[in-house]
């Protein structure tokens, strides 16, 4: 039980770390990451009732069979309920915070809350399941709730920019994209393995491959490139600050 407890928290913990220790400017509050972790896990109460209600709505509209069922469940239901607790959890605790004060930070609050989802749900797939199931989702489910979080954590930087500087509609487009990109990756990632085509498995592998590399790239540039979110004024500059 222990050995399979650790084989499904250990890939999502390392993942968490990875992106932590790139915030090389400003390490973020240890309780506040503690904190989106646990939570990011917990939002997976609320997404199984939103997945549960959304299905049976689904079911009553178009044949469970059918293309259309797989889109509604996959990008809708599934990733619109997992997604959008994530991106409520992340909002609710760091959007005032004092602690939210660098670009790349918002990337470390999304991967913090999806890899806390991700852990728990893990949790409850490998005791069930067993090794061979632990190893198959530390090499594409948790990876790919990094990879969604990443795309999330872009964008929510990019709106706190915004409305820190006074952007108003910016903030609230970003703020839209967070939750958009995150789901719309996610309900593809879903869509390629729930509809049981091995053509749209070749399409997954090719999908997942280039997704994690290019997450990879941003997460680097994102941390390269850090920065404060208050932009400079002239008045700044002239008084030396």
């Amino acid at each position: 039980m222990r050995v399979l407890f650790a084989a499904a928290v250990l890939p999502a913990l390392i993942l968490l770390r990875y992106v932590y220790n790139k915030d090389k400017i400003e390490k973020e509050p240890k309780g506040l990451i503690i904190k989106l972790f646990l939570f990011g896990g917990l939002s997976i109460i609320s997404a199984v009732i939103l997945e549960l209600l959304g299905d049976a709505i689904a079911v009553r509209l178009v044949d469970s069979d059918s293309t259309a069922y797989h889109i509604v469940s996959n990008f809708l239901i599934v990733a619109g309920a997992e997604e959008g607790g994530k991106y409520v959890v992340m909002k609710r605790i760091t959007w005032n915070s004092p602690a939210f004060d660098y670009s790349y930070d918002a990337v470390v609050y999304a991967v913090s809350v999806s890899l806390g989802f991700a852990a728990f749900e893990n949790v409850l797939y490998v005791l069930g399941g067993g090794i061979t199931v632990a190893v198959m989702r530390a090499l594409l489910s948790i990876p790919g709730h990094a990879v969604f979080a990443v795309y999330m954590g872009y964008f929510y930087g990019k709106a706190k920019k915004a409305s820190v500087n006074g952007r108003v509609t910016e903030a609230e487009s970003n703020l839209s994209m967070a939750f958009i990109s995150s789901s719309f990756l996610h309900g593809f990632y879903d869509f390629c393995l729930t509809v049981g085509n091995v053509k749209f498995l070749i399409v997954f592998l090719v999908f997942f491959i280039a997704i994690v590399i290019l997450a990879a790239r941003k997460v680097n540039k994102l941390s390269r490139e850090d920065a404060p979110l208050r932009e400079m004024s002239y008045f700044d500059v002239y008084n030396g600050y």
